[in-house]
């Protein structure tokens, strides 16, 4: 008893566990709760990876989904651990998508090169965090415009959810309409997966109003186990199957149930070619598309930090984050990472809000996420148990919590209230952290410029402002240059 006594003490005292208000329990159920909420990537990218390169080369579903575990794994245990912040890193579905969009229409490029691309943008982050330039970045970051970032993170962590429980849908183009979303299918909610979204979520506002600790948690499980059981009663399926018309009443991708076992493949690691993208585009496009890379790695996961950190309350009076130079540096090292294994940018999950909203406040939650997606590499189909809609819950109560943030902003301060509106509007209507990000970066330096207080702007703000105007507009430049 003395012996694990002393044990558990070296735990609370290495993460700061009672110093930051919470308990190993709390930390472990908040590990588990984020590795619920995330898990669907080891599903999800496969997929979005999925489509065959110029040389009609694949990467194969099962090599992806093993080597996406592996480094989302090893990578949220190095963020807990040396870093000790609970927050999962995973691949990253913007730039992944951009990945994949990348390799189908530029003629020539191969899969390896465009994950070199990516590898070349970690590199630099990583060169500009140990310069201390992406530090001084977030530190420029005027106060009023990081509370933003975490309202608007929140905003976009509830539309995360209610899309992925079919809630909300986007309405095909054919309808005529200039509505872009709508309420479930034609206007009305449908199918058993809508149900186990409806239950969770109230079953989960339940548990809070009554302070029943693990709310969130439970609710995932016991959306899960009610999904597992309607799937088996009713076999409703997937919403999209190849060679099948779309069902509106199926699940939004992972259909509950024990899914196939594949043999642990680890061959992409270390396919990446760096220069192989220079060589079949040319210097200049080669360039514009890391570039383009770069950005949205950088102030996506910079924004998603200061609202996971806001939310967790780790974040000091002065508005600095601890150690937030490691963070990063485990942040863009997951590029890196994530570029040399095939799998795309590695980079802060922001449904590490769910663990934080259970209470996860150290970076023990972040071992115990990292420890359960390595043993995803190995028990793949048990990930297949938990579809979308029984996480979602989870998510449109995290958003909630940091929504509550909006308090704090200062309205009457149009220099501040501008540019906090399009940040909080931007992520969920253009579904990006980076956009929202930038649209606020750039609002805030006009019009405290329109305002004649130009030398209150941070000289960095001016520079990052500049540098989301070419991201804005890489378009035209590319039409530009005939790209």
């Amino acid at each position: 008893m003395a012996t694990a006594t002393a044990t558990t003490s070296a735990v609370d005292r290495y993460f700061k566990i009672s110093e930051r208000g919470s308990s190993v329990a709390r930390e472990i159920r908040g590990g588990l709760a984020t590795f619920f909420a995330m898990s669907y990537i080891v599903v999800l990218n496969p997929l979005i990876l999925s489509g065959a390169d110029s040389a009609g080369n694949t990467l194969g579903i099962p090599r992806v989904a093993a080597a996406t575990a592996l480094v989302a794994g090893l990578l949220t245990i190095a963020m807990g651990v040396w870093a000790k912040h609970p927050f999962a890193l995973a691949t990253g579905l913007g730039v992944n998508a951009f990945v994949a969009v990348t390799v189908a229409t530029n003629p020539g490029v191969t899969w390896p090169d465009v994950m070199g691309l990516v590898v070349v943008a970690g590199v630099v982050m990583f060169i500009l965090v140990l310069t201390g330039f992406r530090t001084a970045v977030f530190r420029a970051v005027p106060e009023g415009l990081k509370t933003a970032i975490v309202v608007g993170i929140g905003v976009f962590i509830a539309l995360i959810g209610l899309v992925n429980a079919g809630f909300v849908r986007r309405i095909p183009d054919a309808a005529g309409t200039t509505v872009p979303l709508g309420l479930g299918a034609g206007g009305k909610l449908l199918g058993w997966p809508t149900l186990v979204f409806v239950v969770g979520l109230v079953l989960t506002i339940a548990l809070m109003v009554r302070k029943v600790r693990g709310a969130l948690l439970i609710g995932i499980l016991a959306a899960t186990l009610l999904a597992n059981i309607l799937e088996q009663l009713f076999h409703i399926g997937p919403s999209v199957a190849p060679g099948k018309a779309p069902n509106p009443a199926g699940w939004s991708l992972v259909v509950p149930g024990l899914g196939d076992v594949s043999p642990v493949d680890l061959s992409l690691i270390g396919q990446a070619n760096p220069f192989g993208a220079f060589a079949h585009l040319g210097t200049l496009a080669a360039l514009l598309m890391a570039f383009v890379i770069l950005l949205s790695i950088f102030f996506d996961a910079m924004g998603t930090m200061v609202g996971l950190a806001r939310e967790a309350g780790t974040m000091g009076k002065d508005g600095q984050i601890p150690n937030v130079d490691r963070v990063l540096l485990v942040d863009a090292f997951g590029a890196i990472a994530g570029g040399g294994s095939s799998i795309s940018s590695n980079q802060i999950f922001v449904e590490s809000g769910a663990g934080i909203g259970e209470g996860a406040r150290t970076g023990l939650a972040s071992v115990v996420t990292g420890a359960l997606l390595i043993l995803a590499m190995f028990l793949t189909p048990l990930i297949n148990l938990v579809p979308f809609e029984a996480v979602a819950p989870a998510l449109v109560v995290v958003g909630f919590l940091m929504f509550q943030q909006v308090a704090k902003i200062d309205w009457h301060d149009i220099g501040i209230a501008i540019p906090a509106f399009l940040t909080i509007g931007l992520m969920p209507f253009t579904y990006s952290i980076a956009n929202g990000l930038g649209a606020g970066f750039i609002s805030y330096v006009l019009v405290r410029a329109f305002q004649g207080r130009a030398k209150e702007i941070h000289p960095l703000m001016w520079a990052v402002a500049a540098a989301f105007l070419l991201f804005f507009g890489i378009g035209p430049v590319e039409q530009l240059l005939g790209m």
